[in-house]
């Protein structure tokens, strides 16, 4: 095999890598519920409802004890009917938005909610805030990026995120907050992407408030969609070349 036919080769197997990655993330069909991930307040009083893709809920009220930092709550997407949570990897890439309301008392400390990754590389986290009225990317593997600090408690605002090849083949992700995108923006960490065996969702955070009996959070994530990247950037030149390069060679093999 010639070195150009190496490389019309490897164009197309990462063709069909890109399709196989797509077809496992079509193959999402419900959530995993896991409460009390963090639970420094086991006496708080949590109510959850399982209703993807049109409703997930947690509500966590009571969230006061004389020590301890917070309850978090979280889902996470998966393929085998809630059973286990699906582990994405570095070149699955997707789509995904939620329209996400978060209230609470504003009086008591922070509340957060929003998309959460778990990886061994730390969480990632876009979400809105109730202190600093974030909305905001940030941890683990992803880049950094702030929309204008406008949520406030009671606010609903529709969260999305597009993991995807940009125009020059690297993993890149856009972040958007009501129909606003962020620029696009590469990954730098060691593996320029989402880290193998990631699991991605959604979670409340309910900080603990000692002097505060009534301290409660409640986030309710709603028209949660996860598919296909929903704008995939032009293809590079080099795959155009060796999809081209490809489709050359076929042809010139037919003739003999």
């Amino acid at each position: 095999m010639t070195s150009i036919q190496r490389w019309s080769c490897i164009a197309v197997l990462a063709g069909f890598s890109s399709v196989s990655a797509v077809a496992q993330i079509s193959s999402i069909n419900s959530v995993v519920v896991k409460p009390r991930v963090f639970n420094d307040v086991p006496g708080s009083t949590l109510t959850t409802i399982d209703n993807y893709p049109s409703l997930v809920l947690f509500g966590d009220y009571n969230v006061s004890a004389p020590t301890g930092f917070a309850n978090r709550h979280v889902w996470q997407f998966s393929n085998d009917g809630g059973s286990t949570a699906y582990q994405f990897q570095n070149d699955d890439f997707f789509s995904a938005s939620m329209t996400l309301s978060l209230s609470a008392d504003p009086t008591s400390p922070r509340k957060e909610a929003g998309f959460l990754f778990n990886t061994a590389g730390g969480d990632g986290q876009f979400i809105v805030d109730t202190d600093a009225h974030e909305v905001v990317a940030f941890g683990g593997p992803l880049p950094f990026y702030a929309f204008p600090a406008t949520f406030n408690a009671g606010d609903t605002i529709t969260l999305g995120i597009n993991y995807f090849l940009d125009s020059s083949g690297k993993r890149a992700i856009t972040y958007s907050a009501n129909g606003v995108q962020s620029p696009v923006l590469e990954f730098s960490n060691l593996e320029q992407g989402i880290i193998d065996n990631t699991t991605f969702g959604g979670y409340l955070q309910v900080e603990n408030s000692p002097t505060n009996s009534a301290n409660y959070g409640l986030a309710v994530f709603q028209n949660i969609s996860i598919g296909a990247p929903s704008a995939v950037p032009e293809p590079s030149v080099f795959a155009l070349f060796g999809l081209g390069l490809a489709a050359f060679l076929v042809t010139r093999r037919s003739r003999h």
